[in-house]
């Protein structure tokens, strides 16, 4: 039986360091860890800006601990 990704998901928030080329971002970790993050889908059809300086929640494998996926821009 075929697994659901979902459990393989770790959510860790940190905050944008700096933006790069094709929506890609360096996010610093709440433990000190930095990681290149990019953005979601649906963050990206309801255009939703992310600049550095911004705290966010990505969304990361458990095995790949050094790429994730911004799935939202805290307040």
């Amino acid at each position: 039986m075929p697994s659901n990704g979902k459990k393989d998901k770790t959510l860790i928030e940190g905050a944008v360091l700096e933006s790069l080329p094709n929506t890609l971002f360096r996010v610093r970790l709440d433990d000190g860890r930095d990681i290149l993050a990019h953005l979601s889908g649906k963050m990206r059809l309801h255009y939703i800006k992310v600049l550095p300086g911004d705290r966010v929640r990505v969304e990361m494998s458990v095995y790949d601990n050094t790429k994730g996926r911004i799935v939202h821009r805290l307040k």
